[in-house]
Formats: structure tokens, sequence, C-alpha cells
């Protein structure tokens, strides 16, 4: 019981998974920003190409 114990403390007190998480959520909003770019210019793309391929 007393390791448990101690295990538990030192990953209460561990610092570096606060890191971790910080780094995951900033990759997290990089990639749903760029997610809404992709889709908002593949509209306009397939649009475009759209109008091309009709217009031929």
């Amino acid at each position: 019981m007393r390791t448990l114990q101690s295990i538990l403390a030192r990953v209460w007190r561990d610092e570096q998974g606060g890191e971790v998480l910080e780094y995951a959520l900033i990759v997290g909003l990089i990639v749903v920003a760029a997610i809404a770019a992709i889709t908002s210019v593949g509209t306009k793309v397939l649009a475009k190409w759209n109008s091309l391929n009709s217009s031929m």
C-alpha cells in the first residue's frame, strides 16, 4: 500500500503531463483550423472546377 501511495504522489507532482496536454491542445486547434480552411477552399475549388467543366 505504501508503494502505491508513493507512486501516486510522484505522478501528482509530475508536471510533464501538463506540458504534453498543452501541446496536444495546441495540435488539436491547429488540426481543426486546417480542416476548416481545407473545407472552405475545397468547396470553392470544386465550384470552379464544375464551372470550367460545364463551359467546355
